[in-house]
């Protein structure tokens, strides 16, 4: 398999779950302005959209959708656990997560990231943004991670979205910082999360350690 990946974008997300899961996956690094990858090839060919991650399997076959791609990665080897089983209510927890952080919190940083453009539209976006963060806070008492005591999918890609709001090289450009002060139990989730060896793996790996 082939993921190509934008350091620091949301394909940090699938990098992170395939360290975890061991798999045998080549990375493809992406270079967002032309849209080409390290080889010289046109990356619109693999995704005509031009946006990260997409995961190409060895037959050929693309996934081109952040979401999918975490559950088709976390089912190669369920026995990890990194989604519960089809059909049960907890998978559907699971993209209940899924599409929360797809529509909510990924969709709610892109005026902060692209603030110039947005222009006043920040002034509602960030404290919308801030809003889903704080319901996060309260969905994470009791709990180490999204779901309960397993680490899914789910925290690989709430931690992708999560690092926008704290490297310091994007908050100091773009107005995207969002900070842990009151959240202490989404600040405890996002040490646990980086402390965990495949997580330092993919930061290291994307040049973000």
């Amino acid at each position: 398999m082939k993921l190509y990946y934008i350091p620091a974008s949301c394909s940090l997300a699938p990098h992170i779950v395939a360290n975890e899961l061991g798999l045998d996956v080549t990375l493809v690094k992406v270079d967002h302005r032309q849209h080409r990858t390290e080889a010289g090839g046109d990356y619109r060919d693999v995704n005509p959209l031009g946006y990260v991650p997409a995961l190409e399997l060895d037959d050929g076959q693309v996934f081109r959708e952040g979401a999918v791609i975490l559950q088709y990665l976390a089912d190669v080897k369920p026995e990890a656990g990194l989604a519960p089983p089809h059909g049960t209510t907890e998978r559907y927890r699971l993209q209940e997560w899924l599409n929360f952080l797809s529509s909510e919190i990924h969709k709610g940083y892109i005026p902060l990231l692209y603030a110039t453009l947005a222009g006043k539209y920040v002034e509602t976006a960030k404290p919308r943004l801030e809003q889903r963060y704080a319901w996060i806070e309260a969905q994470l008492a009791g709990r180490d991670f999204l779901m309960g005591e397993q680490f899914t999918v789910a925290d690989a890609y709430l931690f992708a979205l999560t690092g926008w709001g704290q490297a310091a090289w994007l908050t100091s450009y773009y107005k995207a910082d969002i900070h842990f002060d009151g959240l202490p139990r989404l600040a405890a989730w996002y040490g646990r999360v980086r402390a965990r060896p495949s997580v330092q793996l993919a930061l290291g790996r994307e040049g973000l350690a």
